[in-house]
């Protein structure tokens, strides 16, 4: 049964536990980095024949199953036969999701605009979507089909022109769904690689993948090591580190909705956080009772146990105001306000990926199907940063188009501020326009 840790706000020593119990190394180890440095440089070089030595070593795939790329390149006919060939509700369930996602981040468009000053000068910005994207998709047994459609549609809905997914196929293993996904998505080419070699490849370009202008989409720590060493050649949606849950609850919550609510972040990972906040002790002791109850019943229990037993909590506030206070400290992924009256509280929270609303709003709903983005800042990233959306696939210009009369103005602006940063050829520029004449 979970050995979960108690944190209770009145002790003294409570703000170091916090602390402590937060505190997560996002550094890789050096072995990592050092073999996701020689991953990108030897792809950067060598191209296709790079990406296939490495999809062969690391994914257990001989020269039959991948003899050039042209094997590790799924057909827009395999991923409509993918999709064709899923069971009616399976299927109807695929489309659901897709359809409220699309519909949700369609709200999310943003447009350009502009004014004209009174002398004619016109300022403005322009928005338009990012050209090429690169969708990386964790593949095999372990593959989310959700993970497409959270990534892919937002990108359609901007207006993307390409969407390039790379998904590896472990020992030659394909995952149906994940493929049903990407066509339902919208995807245009998609190839059976993972791992490093795989963001090197998008970044990059080879002779076979296209350069991307942005790579999105989760996995693993050489993934994220290389989508971060890349940064800057191309952009990246985050670095994403393990799953968060935290639960503000009272004494209306059903211990057993809470207790699974905590198990569905925890069977990610063992390093997965889940933590239940409440000022009302019995709360705290009756998802206890409900966990112990539950969790024999869990396929992933070891899992759950141990990320329970690694980085869990439950935390015995003086009130529901302070609770709120400590969460909003977190700035967790994903918070669930489990509360008697969830509607009161929204307000005062400040720092949150996603907030589930109510006894009825499980995290598993954003996970697939409610409509906002499950691709959330983790590691209290979201003090400072948002979900994944349409915006994420835009980019804007500032539009200035000065008048000749604006040019007499801002000119003899620009040319003093200018002589005063010491940049003559700056404040020159600025005052030929004053004349008319050349410099």
């Amino acid at each position: 049964m979970p050995n979960i840790k108690r944190l209770d706000s009145k002790q003294s020593d409570f703000p170091a536990a916090l602390e402590a119990l937060l505190a997560f190394e996002g550094a890789q180890e050096a072995h990592v980095e050092n073999t996701v440095a020689a991953i990108l440089a030897d792809v950067r070089q060598r191209g296709d024949a790079a990406v296939l030595e490495y999809t062969r070593r690391f994914d257990r795939l001989d020269a039959g199953d991948a003899p050039d790329m042209a094997a590790l390149t799924i057909s827009r006919a395999e991923l409509d036969a993918a999709l064709a060939a899923l069971p009616p509700e399976r299927r109807a369930a695929l489309e659901a999701a897709a359809e409220r996602i699309r519909h949700f981040h369609a709200r999310q468009m943003q447009t350009g605009w502009q004014y004209t000053e009174a002398d004619g000068t016109l300022l403005g910005q322009k928005v338009t979507p990012i050209q090429r994207v690169g969708l990386y998709v964790p593949g095999g047994k372990a593959a989310y089909p959700s993970s497409v459609l959270m990534n892919a549609i937002p990108a359609r809905v901007a207006g993307v022109d390409e969407l390039i997914m790379t998904v590896p196929t472990p020992d030659g293993e394909k995952n149906p769904l994940v493929f049903a996904a990407a066509a339902l998505a919208g995807v245009d080419r998609v190839f059976a690689v993972g791992g490093a070699q795989a963001i090197a490849a998008l970044a990059f370009g080879t002779q076979s993948v296209p350069r991307v202008d942005k790579i999105v989409g989760p996995g693993n720590a050489y993934v994220a090591c290389a989508k971060r060493r890349v940064f800057g050649m191309v952009g990246i949606d985050m670095v994403a580190g393990p799953s968060e849950i935290l639960v503000v609850a009272d004494g209306s919550a059903n211990p057993d909705w809470v207790a699974m609510d905590l198990f569905s972040q925890a069977e990610h990972d063992e390093l997965a956080q889940s933590i239940l906040i409440s000022p009302d002790a019995a709360c705290l002791d009756a998802v206890h009772a409900s966990m112990e109850k539950l969790l024999p019943a869990m396929p992933r229990r070891a899992v759950i146990l141990a990320a329970l037993e690694n980085r869990g909590a439950f935390i015995a506030t003086r009130d529901l105001t302070e609770a709120v206070d400590i969460a909003n400290r977190v700035a967790p992924e994903h918070l669930e306000l489990a509360l008697e009256d969830a509607d009161a509280w929204v307000d005062q929270i400040r720092n949150a990926g996603a907030i589930f609303i109510g006894h009825y709003t499980s995290e598993s709903l954003g996970d697939y199907c409610a409509g906002p983005n499950h691709v959330l800042p983790t590691s209290g990233s979201a003090r400072f940063s948002s979900p994944l959306g349409v915006y994420d696939f835009q980019k804007r210009s500032s539009l200035i188009r000065v008048s000749q009369a604006g040019a007499q103005a801002l000119g003899k602006i620009a040319a003093t501020l200018a002589d005063g940063e010491g940049l003559p050829a700056h404040a020159c520029s600025a005052r030929c326009r004053l004349t008319g004449e050349g410099a």
